[in-house]
């Protein structure tokens, strides 16, 4: 990579490490991935980021359960979450714990570095605690009792515990979403964290406990451990190096291109997650984009509430492209998905097998059995200029995350040569020696359009992608995407899916 290459930091949050993995943990680190191989592709310097946030009172408590060491009960954890990651393709550069070693000497130095500023004080605690969310709530932010976020019950807390001024900073925030308008996306982000925070009275924030021992210790305060969000926040610079010998990327890649976000945290990365950077006079991330959730009937995926869907089983039956195709073509990423099999075995059959599938199938066919050299300067006009408009349109709906639009346009461009089949007929010109020249060109102007559109979808379907490529080259034939028993399938899914 030239050292004169365009940098682009991208970073999914450090996940919760959840022993039940489903396919909402796939949604945002596929789209990540998405985004880091498209820029990879088009020349950039790429630092992919994602990992495990490892610390607070659930960790303890799950672990206590199962009678095991935090520590040792979360390894057996990480090692699936990178197990997922490994079987969904995720190309990350780094991965980071936020119990490692290098990470809880930033969070130390960080915390003692906002402290002495007189950013950070001790006060005590008494309000609302949700310990699955890791949140405080205030009574007017909850909803009916609960918590707004994930609907479950919240406990009283009272306990000795810092506070970070995150007050002091509600002006700045304000004129950072006024004069960087693309900061916080979708704009109805912006809305939410003004109305429903800001302008209410943006009030300072706990970042410290005390009532359990699983966390960064406070070192200048015994007893004290450094509050999950301010702990996750920074893993996005200490693990660029930012305070600790580890690595020596921070002035390479800070600041971040782009935070992808599930829209529950948004609150943390938009308001939080600035206003300490404020504090501590360090460059703000270039943007924050707050994706939606997959729901299943309008309610959030999760096994707790009964209704998870297995990445695995779906994946290994029906392939890792064609999940991973599925999650960012149906789907707008900026709002919530509602995702049902049916959906997502039709959307296969219809894009995937009917579509690409058989146009691959059928050009390659056609090459061999009527012997067209290919000849990639044989092509019809039209189809170049389609495929530099498609690719323009891919462009220019990628860099606004718009990954549904980007593979329609791919698509729309494959409807096209699937019906130039039709119309120009290449098994009738194959009859006619005298159109053997047409014939050429039909079948050279299918291949293009096929090269161009792979290239187009290497990032969504990196596999894929590489065996079209390895047909068009003349390796053996095989069936990209085989024709779905819908029926079938449900019935099998429902069983074990």
């Amino acid at each position: 990579m030239s050292n004169n290459a365009k940098k682009f930091y991208i970073t999914t949050p450090i996940y919760y490490p959840s022993a039940e993995l489903h396919i909402g943990h796939t949604y945002c680190s596929t789209a990540t991935d998405v985004m880091a191989r498209y820029k990879r592709q088009r020349g950039f310097d790429v630092m992919f980021l994602t990992g495990v946030d490892e610390h607070g009172q659930k960790i303890e408590t799950a672990a206590a359960k199962e009678g095991l060491q935090p520590k040792e009960f979360l390894d057996r954890i990480v090692a699936g979450i990178l197990d997922l990651w490994k079987l969904m393709n995720i190309s990350y550069d780094r991965f980071i714990r936020t119990t490692d070693e290098y990470h809880v000497k930033t969070i130390q130095k960080v915390f003692r570095m906002l402290y002495d500023r007189g950013d950070i004080y001790k006060d005590t605690y008494k309000g609302k605690y949700c310990v699955p969310c890791e949140s405080f709530w205030t009574e007017t932010q909850l909803e009916n009792g609960k918590c707004p976020d994930c609907g479950r019950e919240v406990q009283d807390a009272e306990e000795e515990a810092y506070f970070f001024k995150q007050s002091a900073y509600a002006d700045r925030i304000l004129e950072l979403y006024e004069r960087q308008q693309d900061f916080l996306t979708p704009k109805s982000r912006v809305n939410e964290m003004v109305n429903n925070f800001i302008k209410p009275g943006l009030e300072d924030i706990c970042v410290s406990r005390t009532s359990f021992k699983w966390g960064i210790p406070v070192d200048f305060d015994p007893g004290h451990v450094v509050y999950v969000w301010v702990d996750a926040l920074f893993n996005y610079m200490s693990a660029l190096g930012y305070l600790n010998g580890e690595y020596h990327d921070i002035d390479r890649y800070w600041p971040a291109d782009v935070h992808f976000v599930g829209k529950e945290i948004v609150r943390f990365h938009s308001i939080l997650w600035p206003a300490m950077l404020m504090a501590l006079e360090l460059p703000l991330p270039k943007q924050v984009y707050g994706h939606g959730w997959l729901t299943i009937n309008g309610q959030k995926i999760g096994k707790s509430l009964g209704n998870a869907v297995d990445p695995y089983v779906l994946a290994e039956r029906y392939s890792v492209d064609a999940l991973r195709y599925f999650l960012l073509r149906e789907f707008t990423f900026g709002q919530d998905g509602d995702f049902t099999r049916e959906r997502m075995l039709t959307r296969i059959n219809t894009d995937l097998a009917n579509n690409l599938g058989n146009l691959v199938s059928r050009t390659l066919a056609m090459q061999d059995k009527y012997s067209v050299a290919a000849d990639p300067d044989n092509v019809e006009p039209e189809f170049t200029v389609l495929m530099n408009t498609t690719h323009a349109e891919f462009d220019a709906q990628m860099e606004k995350f718009a990954f549904q639009n980007a593979l329609q346009a791919v698509f729309g461009a494959l409807d096209r040569a699937n019906k130039y089949i039709d119309e120009t007929t290449p098994w009738m010109l194959a009859k006619d020696e005298s159109k053997r020249g047409e014939l050429e060109t039909v079948i050279n102007t299918l291949r293009y359009a096929i090269d161009k559109s792979a290239y187009l979808l290497t990032p969504f379907m990196p596999d894929t992608a590489g065996k079209i490529q390895s047909q068009l080259n003349g390796s053996a034939r095989e069936v990209l995407f085989p024709r779905i028993d819908i029926k079938k399938e449900l019935e099998y899914l429902e069983q074990n899916g």
